[in-house]
């Protein structure tokens, strides 16, 4: 996130002025980020280096000089039927999306992807969400030291209101426990597009699995977790909860 501020003062200095500059990359630190979560299909007998070589050399580099933020990319854990390739792309805000998707539509994009489909199919279909950051946590964290495992969790509600209930306690009382215990996230919001809706996802790194389930155990043991999850505010709020293991590609 430091990196990222510096280059965005860089720019800004050099047109607006030192002042001016700090004042826009203030702004920009405390807009909630905008993510994009997509998991690719792949076909039957395996295209993954290609498709790898694609978001790799081509659509991460791409996005990253836009976004400020090099996209992660993710395979499942374990032999999934069919399998799939994650990849997690992290934009300062809207505006900054926006001229991803119109990056993408350029002829000189189009023909360099071209290349990497031009011996066939690589994959089946394309799943997307756009996610947006909760105000208790607005920016991306890094992984832990040796992460090897992340796990993806997906919370739906039976309304909309159940899904603001669970993210006001999100925000105000399950990020700061979830800091004690040692749950380290990578980020937390509220899908505004996507398959599940209503729903919040966020995601959590961990060395292992082992390390995943002492320290699950040690959040659902304790008292302020007893006491946070009784509240009649709270209750009724997720209806379904899925989980995807992931490690980084």
């Amino acid at each position: 996130m430091k990196r990222r501020k510096f280059i965005a003062a860089s720019v800004l200095s050099s047109t607006f002025g030192v002042s001016a500059a700090q004042n826009m990359v203030k702004t920009v630190d405390l807009e909630n980020e905008i993510y994009e979560l997509k998991s690719y299909e792949l076909t039957f007998g395996g295209a993954e280096l290609a498709l790898l070589k694609y978001l790799k050399e081509t659509l991460n580099p791409a996005i990253k000089i836009l976004s400020g933020h090099h996209p992660l990319i993710f395979k499942e854990v374990g032999n999934p039927e069919p399998k799939k390739l994650w990849s997690l792309f992290t934009y300062p805000n809207f505006e900054v999306y926006q001229q991803c998707l119109a990056l993408q539509e350029t002829s000189d994009f189009i023909k360099k992807m071209s290349e990497y489909t031009a011996s066939g199919k690589i994959y089946n279909r394309i799943s997307s969400s756009l996610l947006r950051a909760f105000d208790g946590l607005k920016q991306m964290l890094d992984p832990i030291k040796e992460a090897g495992l992340f796990e993806l969790r997906i919370y739906e509600g039976q309304n909309e209101d159940a899904v603001r209930r669970k993210i006001k306690m999100f925000n105000e009382e399950e990020i700061t426990l979830f800091n004690k215990v040692g749950l380290p996230p990578i980020f937390f919001s509220k899908m505004i597009v996507g398959p599940y809706q209503p729903s919040l996802v966020y995601m959590l790194n961990f060395r292992d699995l082992e390390h995943r389930n002492e320290t699950w155990n040690t959040f659902i043991n304790h008292p302020e977790w007893k006491v946070m999850s009784s509240k009649e505010e709270y209750k009724n709020t997720v209806s379904n909860i899925r989980k995807i293991f992931l490690e980084k590609v």
